[in-house]
């Protein structure tokens, strides 16, 4: 299943140095049958995407959790990659859980923020609280930054990645 893991780049350069990417808390998200039923026009692509999304915003609350000075702190990452997991319904219809670490072997692609979507990323870290409770502002602000694709990396680039940007 491929399933999206929310990140940060601390994570991608761990995983750049143990082979292994461990999600927090072992959750991602992917195209689950409740993301199918919930969403019953949209097509495969169209249902990724809403998985995407899911990780997307949930790699900003890792962000908020980061560590001061941390490098690239505002910037998303989501990690693709083909693995086993196990639908969470009750938590989310894209929400699934996974059954241990990520092997490099196992990555598909990595997708990171640019430079100039950190000013929005910045905003979205500070609302995302609120527009999960309902704050149309803060959903304007977190939907400001969602709205910025994330650039793709082939997974063979990892190492470059780390080491470049």
């Amino acid at each position: 299943m491929r399933v999206y893991i929310p990140a940060t780049f601390s994570m991608l350069e761990s995983l750049n140095e143990d082979r292994l990417l461990h999600a927090r808390s072992g959750w991602g998200f992917a195209v689950t049958e409740s993301l199918r039923d919930f969403y019953t026009d949209g097509d495969d692509e169209e249902l990724a995407d809403i998985a995407f999304d899911e990780a997307s915003r949930a790699s900003l609350r890792l962000l908020d959790a980061e560590a001061e000075g941390a490098k690239f702190a505002l910037r998303r990452v989501v990690v693709s990659a083909d693995v086993d997991a196990e639908p969470q319904s009750d938590m989310g219809e894209a929400v699934v859980r996974l059954t241990g670490p990520v092997s490099l072997s196992d990555v598909a692609a990595l997708h990171i923020d640019v430079a100039q979507s950190e000013e929005k990323v910045q905003a979205a870290i500070a609302a995302v609280d609120a527009a999960d409770l309902g704050d149309e502002d803060a959903e304007l602000a977190v939907g400001d930054a969602l709205e910025i694709p994330l650039a793709w990396y082939d997974v063979a680039e990892l190492g470059m990645v780390v080491e470049l940007m």
